[in-house]
C-alpha cells in the first residue's frame, strides 16, 4: 500500500500529532466489520408469518435510516493512521 504525498496533513486519530509520510513514524490501520454472513435460520413461526405484512414493517423501519445508517448494519470500512506510540498502545488492548 502507497500512500499519496498531496498537501493534505495527516495526523493520529489518538493524539492528534502530525505524521509525516515516508519517515517511518505511523501505522496504517483497516478495521473491516462485516455483520453475521452465515444463512439466516428458519423457525416453523418464521415461515407461519403473513411475509408481506414483515416485508411492509421492514421497509417502514429502513425509511426511518439514511442510507449510510442502513449500509453500516451491515458493513463498514475504517482506515486509522496511529502514530508509532499509540499504535503500541492500541495494538496491545484495541478495543479499550
Amino acid at each position: 500500500m502507497v500512500l499519496e504525498r498531496d498537501e493534505s496533513p495527516l495526523f493520529c486519530d489518538r493524539c492528534s500529532r502530525e505524521l509525516r509520510l515516508g519517515r517511518g513514524e505511523f501505522y496504517v490501520v483497516r478495521i473491516e466489520a462485516i455483520a453475521d454472513p452465515t444463512p439466516p435460520e428458519f423457525t416453523e413461526e418464521d415461515l407461519a408469518r403473513d411475509h408481506r405484512e414483515e416485508f411492509a414493517r421492514l421497509c417502514v423501519a429502513l425509511e426511518q435510516l439514511s442510507a449510510r445508517e442502513a449500509m453500516d448494519q451491515v458493513y463498514r470500512r475504517l482506515t486509522l493512521f496511529f502514530c508509532n506510540a499509540c499504535y503500541r498502545q492500541w495494538i496491545e488492548r484495541p478495543a479499550g
